[in-house]
């Protein structure tokens, strides 16, 4: 049944990167949409797993419904890769390069982020 459950919530993480993405829609080269979209995943990602997910003794069950599902289906590494490689393929080498090196470092400092927040009301 968690099957069924995953699927749901990646169906409704997807409405919402599209929903998301169209709003942050920009003429420019730079792909904003999907860096936006992977930084707040990245984030909320993290924070959720370490902090409301423990605080609301939520079960594995509903984490991975969560964070497979909604969050994992809302963020999408295949989308970066594909806009990476059509900037170079554009012209636009540079860009391409500052794109995956901002998307990855602000990922992983998102997701630092979000597991410094937990540790931050912990201690309060």
């Amino acid at each position: 049944m968690i099957y069924f459950w995953v699927g749901l919530a990646g169906m409704l993480g997807a409405i919402l990167r599209y929903l998301v993405g169209m709003m942050i829609f920009t003429n420019s080269p730079f792909p904003f949409s999907t860096f936006i979209i992977n930084i707040i995943g990245s984030f909320l990602l993290a924070w959720l797993t370490t902090n409301i997910f423990k605080r609301l003794s939520i079960s594995p069950d509903t984490a991975t419904i969560v964070g497979t599902g909604l969050v994992g289906s809302f963020t999408t590494f295949s989308t970066l890769s594909v806009e990476t490689v059509e900037l170079f393929q554009n012209g636009h080498t540079l860009l391409g390069i500052v794109y995956v090196t901002i998307s990855i470092f602000g990922g992983l400092g998102m997701g630092r982020l979000g597991f410094y927040m937990n540790r931050e009301e912990q201690e309060s």
